[in-house]
């Protein structure tokens, strides 16, 4: 048998930097959502573990020791004992290293995968903590649930989006990725301040991405989608995490597909809804 997984695209509504720590990472509060869609991982029962990667991204990634979906595959199969393999497949529908969670996503949507075909009966948390050593995204992206996330944002809160689900989004990307230690590294130390932990969806119309003026200054055509974004009137335009994914949340699919008419061809752009 044969299971499959959407590796749910993840959006910052809302990012704010806090402090540098002294082990190279940093303090953040944000406020995590996820797309209905992303990149689809289908796996089979198999005596050993393996990757074929396809898709219009998949040339960009090597199914080797450090891809994070066989490290996840592996911290699971060590932690549980497993003794079985698996013949894993990985259609990459989103761009690389642009702030929409791509390889976290990935990685956990392999251990709600892997879950099902070994049989393992962990909860969701319990994969989280599995998994968060290899990155700080990847508890959010377990759950793929609008929550707020603070620390290295690995320590989550699930919040009420009962106003927030279900709108429209336009992702786009304009096929140029942006260093997320080099963004970080630019980071000029000023507390950012906390996010407003009242209703959700104000909480993110008010909040911003502090990272956004750094990787817009590193990657200028990022100013450039939220400008035409902008120019189509949607209820919020913003970059996610380091970027330079941008993304727009819109009242009606008119007004989604008018703002990606104003899109340049050659840019990358999903249409999907909050999940």
């Amino acid at each position: 048998m044969e299971y499959s997984e959407i590796a749910f695209a993840k959006i910052n509504l809302a990012l704010r930097v806090r402090k540098r720590r002294g082990d190279g990472y940093h303090d953040i509060e944000t406020l995590f959502a996820f797309a209905q869609d992303g990149d689809i991982l289908n796996a089979r029962l198999a005596h050993a573990l393996s990757l074929e990667i396809v898709g219009p991204f998949g040339a960009d990634l090597k199914a080797d020791e450090n891809n994070l979906v066989l490290k996840a595959a592996s911290s699971l199969r060590t932690h549980f004992g497993v003794m079985q393999g698996a013949a894993i497949r990985l259609d990459k529908r989103l761009p690389i290293a642009s702030g929409i969670g791509g390889g976290s996503a990935d990685a956990a949507a392999t251990a709600r995968l892997l879950n099902q075909l070994w049989v393992l009966g962990a909860s969701e948390q319990e994969l989280a903590d599995i998994l968060a050593p290899l990155g700080a995204d990847i508890p959010a992206c377990v759950f793929s649930r609008t929550s707020f996330g603070s620390g290295t944002g690995t320590a989550l809160t699930f919040l009420d989006d009962s106003n927030v689900t279900a709108r429209h989004m336009l992702l786009v990307n304009p096929l140029q990725s942006v260093s997320t230690a080099a963004i970080f590294k630019a980071w000029d130390g000023v507390d950012g301040g906390a996010i407003d932990r009242g209703d959700v969806w104000d909480s993110s119309i008010a909040g911003r991405n502090d990272l956004e003026p750094i990787a817009s200054e590193i990657c200028p055509v990022i100013t450039d989608i939220l400008t035409r974004l902008s120019q189509a009137e949607p209820a919020m335009a913003r970059m996610s995490g380091s970027g330079a994914t941008c993304f727009a949340l819109f009242h009606d699919m008119m007004s989604l597909k008018a703002a990606r008419a104003r899109l340049d061809p050659h840019w990358w752009s999903m249409a999907s809804m909050l999940r």
